[in-house]
């Protein structure tokens, strides 16, 4: 049975490039067109990035970060230059203290090393008492993992969702809300409110999280940040710099330096 939907056996299966599973864990650069799982998974990369879409919103997940995407949701994923990583499948009754929606985590030294230490009983259809202990510490390192601000959350409604959909293909788009308004026959207080509403942030940090985005799929790619600054709209490479540090704490050289510099 494809152990993504596996009903039954041990709570948690671990597998990781090449331990277990390996055929399901295909590396490279491919899309997965829309699926959902019956368990819920946790995936970390450890080279590239991968981009994951939801019918709520996206989330970038760039090296050394966890991506959680709890049971049945349906989603989309692509891989570029994913040449390591791995992943853990969580049966539906082991994920009730794990986020409700998707999410990138940060990983813990722990986490990584009991991944790794979980992969190599990847075929046990039950698990002795020293496996199970270490499955519920595993299962508390995921539920105690802070959250990373690597999601864009989408609009439902059809005419936020136009703006939305036109701002992520160009964020160098500076268009004001209110222009947008005006175009898709929204009154401003409207679409200031239904955006709050909608993606829980306003229209100004939506538009500075869809640059983010954008920014850390053009720096995975290895473009300069020269050319990142200028296709997202900023001023110079120091404004984009900024924006970058107060959002990481560090500037894109040191973040991605960070991020695969990791054994």
């Amino acid at each position: 049975m494809d152990p993504f939907d596996r009903p039954d056996g041990p709570p948690v299966i671990a597998f990781a490039s090449g331990i277990g599973l390996q055929n399901d864990f295909p590396l490279g650069s491919h899309e997965v067109d829309w699926h959902a799982h019956r368990r819920g998974q946790l995936i970390c990369i450890e080279t590239g990035l991968m981009h994951s879409r939801t019918p709520h919103g996206s989330w970038l997940l760039p090296p050394h970060r966890a991506g959680w995407m709890p049971p049945g949701i349906p989603h989309w994923g692509a891989m570029t230059g994913v040449t390591s990583g791995w992943s853990v499948l969580v049966a539906p009754e082991a994920c009730a203290g794990l986020p409700a929606g998707p999410q990138v985590l940060a990983v813990s030294e722990v986490m990584r090393a009991l991944v790794r230490r979980a992969a190599g009983w990847w075929q046990a259809d039950r698990l002795d008492a020293r496996q199970e202990r270490l499955t519920a510490v595993l299962l508390d390192e995921i539920a105690a993992a802070p959250a990373e601000p690597l999601h864009l959350p989408m609009p439902t409604e059809r005419r936020l969702a136009r703006i939305a959909t036109a701002l992520a293909a160009d964020p160098a788009d500076d268009r004001t809300l209110e222009d947008w308004a005006s175009q898709v026959g929204l009154s401003p207080r409207t679409a200031r409110r239904a955006f709050i509403t909608q993606t829980g942030m306003t229209f100004g940090e939506w538009r500075r999280q869809a640059r983010l985005v954008r920014a850390l799929e053009m720096l995975a790619a290895g473009e300069p940040v020269a050319i990142v600054s200028d296709a997202l709209g900023y001023a110079g490479p120091s404004n984009f710099i900024a924006m970058f540090r107060r959002c990481f704490g560090t500037s894109p050289a040191r973040y991605f330096a960070t991020t695969t510099s990791k054994p």
